[in-house]
């Protein structure tokens, strides 16, 4: 099977040598970490089994969140924690997308527009949603940035899981209607303004065409029953990067051929691209350090736990743990528990009988 690391050895460094002085810290990180991942020069350990008297060698991974190898498990247990958030009440969900006349910026300052992204369309929601002719109560929603279509281009937009109802000043909750939550026209233009607002905050602004502030921006709301459905669905985008290596059919004469499902017909399709634009693909999905890409507002915020219990209360259902939202608990000590390793030939347990220590960074 081809992998993203073998297409980033192999094309990586004319890649880097074309682009490098322009490409982002972020992005030269990734791509060393990813070339590495699970090799000698991170380091790992030599097994003996003294059965098959055979040598194993266990090399460790990058860590990296947008490594392939590295954001396999985690979406389960992801999804399992917020699971138990879910209120026994309808959900939507509200999805804001950047107009293609921004995409260009904001490939080159992603940090500022994707906060911004987040700040005007959670703010417009929320604002929205007090609105006596909507739900009139402060919400509780979570959002997730995705920057990926299915074949690799760029798209950036925001999708916000929203419980159907609000809590109202006086305390008492709100149900929203099983099939509405608020109108989408009204949301755009509020939103639009917003991130008007908040650019023109910044040195970026001018650089803005400014016919994108007279165009309809596109918001989609739709009801997704439980919410549990919908939690399922965006799991996978909060820990899997933009291609999975099982997607990836071949490599050959420069060229990367990968399948994908047409958002439209729903069926297979592949595409064959050239390695540098795959890799170009890849790499403009890749977040900058430290970028929070999962967000909390309204009474799922984590310094609102004693609302949403307030609120579960109300509905009748039952509390849930006060921890923070951003990562449960299981996740970071099943990360940490590691059974005995085994022989993947006789199945015995292997002997620890050398450390090989990781190499310095080579430069990128």
């Amino acid at each position: 099977m081809v992998e993203i690391a073998e297409i980033f050895r192999i094309h990586g460094p004319e890649y880097r040598a074309q682009f490098g002085d322009r490409m982002l810290p972020s992005h030269l990180r990734a791509m060393q970490d990813i070339e590495r991942c699970r090799t000698e020069p991170l380091g790992g350990q030599v097994y003996h089994c003294e059965t098959c008297q055979e040598y194993h060698y266990s090399y460790h991974s990058c860590k990296n969140r947008h490594c392939p190898k590295c954001q396999q498990d985690q979406a389960a247990q992801w999804l399992e924690h917020h699971k138990r958030l879910l209120l026994p009440v309808p959900h939507f969900m509200v999805t804001f997308t950047l107009p293609a006349e921004l995409r260009g910026l904001a490939r080159r300052h992603q940090k500022t527009l994707y906060n911004i992204l987040f700040r005007s369309s959670s703010e417009a929601l929320q604002a929205l949603a007090l609105d006596p002719r909507f739900i009139g109560g402060r919400i509780g929603m979570v959002g997730v940035l995705h920057t990926w279509t299915r074949d690799l281009r760029y798209h950036p937009h925001v999708h916000y899981i929203v419980a159907g109802g609000g809590l109202s000043a006086e305390g008492a909750w709100l149900p929203a209607r099983q099939d509405f939550l608020v109108h989408v026209t009204p949301l755009s233009i509020l939103f639009r303004a917003k991130f008007r607002a908040y650019l023109q905050k910044t040195d970026l602004f001018p650089l803005v065409d400014a016919h994108v502030w007279n165009k309809d921006w596109v918001v989609h709301c739709k009801p997704v029953g439980s919410g549990e459905e919908a939690f399922r669905y965006l799991a996978p985008y909060v820990f899997r990067v933009a291609i999975s290596n099982n997607r990836i059919l071949k490599l050959e004469n420069g060229h990367v051929t990968f399948q994908y499902k047409d958002s439209a017909t729903h069926q297979t399709q592949s595409a064959t691209v050239p390695a540098q634009e795959f890799i170009r693909r890849f790499l403009q999905h890749v977040l900058p350090d430290r970028f929070i890409k999962v967000r909390y507002y309204g009474f799922l915020s984590p310094g609102n736990r004693h609302v949403l219990t307030r609120v579960r209360a109300l509905l009748g259902a039952s509390t849930v743990e006060t921890t923070t939202l951003g990562q449960p608990p299981e996740v970071e000590e099943a990360s940490h528990a590691r059974d005995a390793p085994r022989c993947p030939q006789c199945g015995s347990i292997l002997i620890l009988v050398e450390t090989l220590r990781p190499r310095s960074r080579w430069p990128p």
